[in-house]
Formats: structure tokens, sequence, C-alpha cells
């Protein structure tokens, strides 16, 4: 008899628990799913299931909730380069994870501060396109420049670098990886990069244009080429975050 006494109270205590936790999560199905006649038959009216419109009789459909909105907008897709686990270091110091630069548009260029050929030109590339973009959109907006050399370009000598070409504003970023997550994001934007003597490398001569997920929308190739369909395609972006 002491024994039902006790286990009565137990059984009534997980009854009860088991009831909530069922409640929370119906509470989260039908945050999740929630129906809707197509034709609005009931105006703005939904069901927390699927079935029929008792109008029209049409199948309800499923309609986005602010949290599966919320949910969908954190999820990138297998062609974001923010899959990417890397780690690399920018030139305040700061380590980072390319996802951190997750929400702003990205036009990214490979290059070395000791190039004397092809990569100032591409820096010049980068800021004749800079110049081009209202200041209303840099607040969306993100130049980075991935150095293709990591162990002569320290965060300390990208700073520099950033400085004397003038590219040290919030908008640019550089960043100091290892050789191996320099040869991956470069396989990932295409570009082929060599070294050819101890202070130079050959290199492709592409800047990437990225929308805030991630994924790639456009690529100039070239040196001084016409940069009108990048600034176009940077415009769209940004203009469609604000």
């Amino acid at each position: 008899m002491k024994h039902l006494k006790i286990i009565f109270p137990v059984l009534l205590l997980i009854m009860t628990l088991s009831s909530c936790n069922s409640n929370k999560s119906d509470q989260a199905s039908d945050d999740i799913a929630v129906y809707q006649c197509p034709m609005k038959c009931e105006g703005e009216k939904t069901y927390p299931e699927a079935g029929s419109c008792p109008v029209c009789k049409m199948d309800l459909q499923p309609m986005e909730t602010e949290n599966s909105k919320e949910l969908s907008d954190q999820d990138i897709s297998e062609e974001s380069i923010f899959n990417l686990t890397s780690k690399w270091h920018t030139e305040q110091g700061n380590e980072i994870q390319l996802e951190d630069l997750k929400g702003k548009t990205l036009v990214m260029v490979m290059i070395y501060t000791s190039c004397k050929a092809a990569c100032p030109r591409l820096v010049a590339d980068m800021r004749n396109i800079e110049a081009q973009i209202p200041e209303a959109n840099l607040d969306d907006l993100r130049f980075v420049l991935v150095s293709i050399d990591p162990k002569i370009d320290t965060p300390e000598r990208l700073k520099a670098f950033a400085k004397e070409n003038m590219m040290d504003g919030e908008q640019w970023t550089f960043l100091q990886g290892t050789e191996s997550s320099v040869q991956e994001f470069a396989n990932v934007l295409a570009v082929k990069y060599k070294k050819i003597s101890p202070i130079d490398f050959s290199h492709s001569n592409i800047i990437s244009v990225f929308n805030s997920q991630g994924e790639l929308i456009h690529q100039q190739e070239g040196l001084g080429v016409d940069n009108k369909e990048t600034v176009e395609a940077i415009l769209q972006l940004t203009q469609g975050q604000s």
C-alpha cells in the first residue's frame, strides 16, 4: 500500500511532464507548419494542419512563418564558400572564418604584396570598382584581398600595404591563411598560381563577386578590363540587401 502511495504521484508527475513536452512540441510544430487556402477564400485565415478549404475545397498550402523564414535565411547552399572551415587572419590580427563575412556582398581577389607586375593593377581595378559604388551601397559591401604568399604577407605587412594603398577603410579586408587554405580557396575561385622564384608568383587575374550567402555570382578576368558588368552585379546585390 505504501508503495502504491509513492508510485501514483510519480506516475502523475511523469504524465504531466509528458503532456507539457507534447504541448511544447506541438507549439514548435505549429510555428513552422501553417496552412492557408491558395485562393484566400477566408482572407488571411490559417490552419495548424493540412486539409482542404471549407469554402472552395482546394487543398490548403503550407506557408512560411517568421520562424521558418529565419531558419531558411540562416541556411547556406552547397556552393557557398562559407562551407570552408579554414581559419584566416585579418590585417588587424583577428582570426576569422569565411562565414564571419556572411551578410555582405563580397568582392574578392587574390594577390601578394611584393608583386610588382599584375597585383598593382588588380589593386587599381578594385579601387576603380569601389569608386563607382554609391556610398549608400558600401555598408552592404566588403572588398576582400587574399594573399597567395602567407609566409611573407603577415597581418602586419598586410596592414601596412592597406594603408599605403588607401585601402584601410571599414569596407576593406585583407586575409592571411595557411598554404593549404590558400590553395583550397584558389581552387574554389578557379585561380591558378605558381611560385616561380623565392619572391615571385605567376597567377590568374580574377576578381570574383559573391552574394551575402557566399555564392559566386560574377567573375571578371584580366587587367584593366571594362568592369561595367562587375559594377552592375555589385549594385544589384547591394540594392537587394538594403
